[in-house]
């Protein structure tokens, strides 16, 4: 059985929210409020919440016993500089630092900001009384942040400064996710597809579209989707956490439950504003992923056409793609064109199977995967290093060489390719690689 985390993000994900959130599974959980404090980032407390009838944690972040609170109806943002929302984090405090500069809030308050770079960031976070693992996490969320707003903002990461992401109380969020993170320990880590909300948010520059721009570049690659809740649901921090820790993006996995935690936000929507977590195991041996097979008849495309339909589909990154023979209505011979894809871009090859084929339309069926756990090793020959995939799990381990290394081993040796595979054995065997 596995430790299987589950993260439901039906209304985003932020950095303080995933806190809270995790911070529910603990046990020991004065303990880990207590190491907080001790960092000197911030002032942390808990406080028990409810939204819409539902318990759960706040978390309380301050300093100088003033919670930083950004409005998510009038963000200030800072050229070249991460930002974050926090669903609804106000500024109501005033610090002064170096490099600062200010911003006029609505209810008059000056907010003053210091800017600060990467390099200072990552000082702090050396100086930090954590393991060298949670170090190491936190150092790589601040990463994928800075290159974000690198991306959006078309400039080195060099140039990027933080602002709000870069105050002491921010990286206590980020700290505390990873240093709960080591605590819980689970096998795997697998997170909902995330919901980013809708319509526009406030900044120095003006409207900016929701997801922001730096939100948009961290969620590449992960299925999320907007909705009919206007606001900024998943902040840069909580897509930059979800991204270092997920080990996949998917629907909740069959696990049996043993702990719920609520992580809640501090604004209000038309539905509860939390993060919602799952501690539980999971079967080692059931289905770990998902696919769709996208299926059309053709009978009205010669070989050719099929042949670059199919070409194109496996170079788009389909994960298999295949024809057999059928008998279709009016006894006329046909092909079936199958392709296997991840579930997630279902619509994406959906569409390249109606442009590049005579169809009509497309069927759909998601199906449940079993897969090995995959590793690609260089195997030493007599015959040159020849690259071998394993795969292991379900009780089984098995390999196979790469054709291509194979086959062109073989040209060059003039031998056959059963003698190379036979070479790859021994070297798998020679040197213990299962």
């Amino acid at each position: 059985m596995m430790r299987t985390l589950y993260i439901e993000c039906n209304m985003g994900a932020a950095g303080d929210m995933l806190m809270a959130a995790l911070y529910e599974l603990l046990d020991e959980k004065e303990a880990f409020i207590e190491t907080m404090n001790s960092l000197g980032l911030a002032e942390i407390k808990a406080e028990s919440a409810v939204k819409m009838g539902i318990t759960g944690t706040h978390m309380r972040v301050s300093m100088d016993g003033v919670e930083e609170r950004a409005e998510d109806a009038r963000h200030e943002h800072a050229f070249k500089t991460p930002h974050e929302h926090e669903h609804g984090r106000k500024h109501k405090h005033k610090r002064k630092h170096e490099h600062k500069h200010s911003h006029e809030h609505e209810a008059g308050n000056v907010h003053e900001h210091s800017h600060t770079s990467m390099a200072d960031i990552e000082h702090l976070i050396e100086h930090l009384e954590l393991s060298g693992e949670v170090k190491k996490n936190i150092a790589a969320v601040y990463k994928s942040i800075a290159d974000a707003e690198a991306s959006a903002h078309g400039v080195p990461v060099s140039e990027i400064h933080f602002h709000e992401v870069g105050a002491r109380d921010a990286m206590a969020d980020i700290a505390g996710v990873c240093l709960l993170m080591e605590k819980l320990s689970p096998d795997q880590i697998v997170v909902s597809p995330v919901h980013v909300g809708s319509g526009f948010v406030h900044c120095a520059h003006g409207l900016i579209p929701v997801p922001a721009p730096a939100t948009a570049f961290l969620l590449r690659d992960v299925p999320a989707y907007g909705g009919r809740i206007a606001g900024e649901l998943c902040t840069p921090t909580g897509a930059a956490l979800l991204k270092r820790f997920a080990a996949s993006f998917r629907p909740m996995p069959v696990m049996r439950v043993s702990k719920i935690g609520y992580g809640m936000g501090a604004k209000d929507f038309e539905a509860p504003n939390c993060v919602r977590v799952f501690w539980g195991e999971t079967d080692e041996n059931a289905a770990n992923g998902q696919v769709a097979e996208l299926r059309c008849n053709l009978d009205d495309m010669t070989g050719e056409e099929i042949g670059h339909a199919l070409r194109t589909l496996l170079g788009a990154g389909a994960l298999d793609v295949f024809t057999a023979p059928v008998q279709m209505k009016k006894d006329r011979p046909g092909v079936l064109l199958t392709c296997v894809c991840d579930a997630d871009k279902a619509d994406d090859f959906a569409g390249l199977m109606l442009k590049h084929t005579s169809t009509f339309g497309v069927r759909k069926t998601v199906c449940e995967r079993y897969t090995l756990d995959r590793e690609i090793k260089t195997v030493p020959t007599s015959f040159g290093e020849i690259r071998v995939k394993t795969g292991k799990g379900y009780g089984v381990s098995k390999y196979k060489a790469e054709y291509h290394d194979a086959a062109d081993a073989a040209d060059r040796n003039a031998v056959t390719l059963r003698e190379v595979e036979n070479e790859v054995t021994k070297g798998m065997n020679t040197d213990g690689i299962e």
